[in-house]
Formats: C-alpha cells, structure tokens, sequence
C-alpha cells in the first residue's frame, strides 16, 4: 500500500513539473513571437495571419463588417487578448473590398473605449478612401460603448445608430505616465540615465517631469485633441466651437448623443440593417460579412490557457502596471 502510495505521489509530481515546464515554454514562445517580430519566427507568424486570412469575397452581395470591439491597437496584441479587433486584417479587408463588384458598402460595428491615437486615424482614413474610391456608404452601429477612439473611427460613417444603453464621446487625448519616484527613494532604488539632452528621459517612472517636459506632453496631447476636433466637425457637419463644447472628454448617454447631434439614430442593429439595406436598394437577404483569421484566434486560445498555469509573479504583476498604465502612448481612449 505504501508502495503504491509512493508511486502516485512520484506520478503526480512528476505530472506538476511537466505541466510548469509546460507552461513556462508556451510563455517565452508567445513573449518571443509577439516581441520579436522582425526575427525569422515574426516573419513566419507574419506569412501565417496571411495565408489564414481568405482573401476570397464572396460571390454575392455583401456587406463587409469591420468589428471594432476592445481596445484598438496594433494587430500583434490579439495574440495576448480577448480583443475581436485585428488592425492589419481590417485594414486589408477594406483594400480587397474596394476592387469587389459584390460589396455594397461597410458597417461599422463598435464596441470600444477607444485606443492609440495611430491606429485610430489610419483606420478613418482607409474608410475614408474607401467611400471616395467607390462611392459606397459606410454606417456604423455602437452597441454598449463607442467611446474616444470608438467614435473617432466612426468619423467615417454617413450615419451612425447606437444601441439605447449606449455610452459613447469621451472625445479628447489621454497620455499616462506613472512615477514611482518616492517609492523607488523608499526602497533604495536610483535610475541613472545618460542622455543626449535634458528632456530624452522624460516620462521616466523614476523622474518627476519638469515644467518644460510637462509642457511638451501638452503640446502633443493638444495637436492630437485639435485633429479629433477637427475629425467631428467634418464627419458630424458641426462648427468647430460647437464641438470643442462637447469635447471635454465626457461621456454621453445614447439619448444625450441623439440630442447633442453626435450619433443619428437609437436602435438595434436589426433596426440598423433593415435601414441600410432599404437605403442602398440591396436585396433584403443581403450577406452581412465578417473575416475571420483562425491564426489569430487558435493563438490566442493557446496562449490564453498557458498563461493560466503559471500565475505572474509581483515583479510581472507591477511591470504590467507601468507598460500598460503609464507608458506615455497618445490616446484617444476613454479611462
């Protein structure tokens, strides 16, 4: 009995070690794959998104929908997140929807508090190029919130529904940056940068930011807030001061928008493609179609349940903090 005891036990350790070891591999394989993207395996992953991605439209009328759900970003994050948005697909999508005789137009789907300011305006502006290319409409639909970003891609829309429980605007720029200067004094910890001049380490988590650096930050933050103004006034048809009224980085209400001229409709997005099929003249079965790339969600999934076995540490824990909270990105993103 105790023999067999002593095997279970050796088993069950042995199976523990396997599953860690396990799990450790699936961590460094998914940090190489995602950091490294210029190496032999990023140009792999690459051809793979790629070749997952049909290029093949379908051989009937369609219309192409652009899942703008989550954070929007670079496409190499989706490996590490539950975000349906996949910035390098959707921008490829709309080039092969331009050249397709079947598509009748795009409907934005938005689900989103926003992202990077670069992402944002490029997908705008491929939308953008889209309707002027082909004359099509793009609609766009915000189901529980289409905040910052989320409304500045939908700049792009010739009309805008959104779901009655809606949140959206939050129209503005963030930048966030995370000092952690008197902890670092408290714990005997001293950052020494050497640099070309005095503002290159500025946002350091180590420095406090001087009223130049504070100032520069600004100057950047409003260029971009001055752009996303811009982008409203054109897209909504409204005057500039009417706009930088409602653009103090609010949020508002479905109902607030409609009243506020910020969105077109309340309703469904049945309500929505009823509409839209009715304005457009298409056929009332019209397909309404999604890409997919299985690369990215089979990755996703694998890399999902590896990092579920080993849990991160307070060191991974805090360097998440200050990547992600404080990294001095500009955004057009709702907190």
């Amino acid at each position: 009995m105790k023999r067999k005891q002593l095997i279970g036990i050796i088993i069950t350790g042995a199976v523990i070690i396997a599953v860690g070891i396990t799990g450790v591999v699936s961590n460094i394989i998914a940090n190489r794959m995602i950091n490294n993207s210029k190496s032999g395996v990023g140009f792999a992953l690459e051809a793979m998104r790629k070749s997952a991605f049909s290029t093949e439209l379908p051989a009937e009328e369609f219309v192409g929908v652009i899942n703008v759900v989550g954070e929007i970003g670079a496409s190499a994050s989706s490996f590490s997140s539950d975000t349906n948005y996949n910035h390098s697909m959707y921008m490829d999508y709309i080039d092969q929807m331009k050249d397709s005789k079947w598509n009748k137009g795009i409907l934005l789907y938005v689900d989103s508090p926003g992202g990077a300011v670069y992402q944002s305006d490029e997908l705008y502006l491929k939308l953008m190029e889209y309707k002027e290319e082909t004359n099509r409409p793009v609609w766009a639909y915000f189901a529980s919130e289409a905040c910052s970003g989320g409304y500045y891609v939908s700049m792009a829309a010739d009309r805008i529904y959104a779901n009655r429980n809606c949140w959206t605007g939050s129209i503005g720029v963030i930048v966030s940056l995370l000092n952690c200067k008197d902890l670092y004094d408290k714990l005997g910890i001293k950052e020494i940068d050497i640099t070309s001049g005095r503002n290159k380490a500025m946002g350091s988590s180590a420095l406090d930011l001087t009223d130049e650096q504070y100032n520069i930050l600004q100057g950047l933050v409003d260029e971009a807030y001055d752009q996303f103004v811009e982008i409203v006034c054109k897209g909504r048809g409204m005057d500039e001061a009417v706009v930088r009224e409602l653009a103090d980085g609010r949020i508002y209400s479905a109902k607030q928008a409609l009243e506020a001229n910020l969105i077109d409709e309340i309703g469904s997005l049945e309500e929505e493609k009823e509409a839209f099929i009715v304005e457009t003249g298409c056929d009332s079965d019209v397909l309404f179609h999604i890409p997919k790339n299985d690369v990215d969600n089979f990755f996703s999934l694998l890399f999902s349940k590896a990092e579920k076995l080993i849990p991160k540490s307070e060191m991974e824990l805090a360097t998440d903090i200050i990547e992600n909270k404080g990294n001095g990105v500009l955004k057009y993103y709702a907190e």
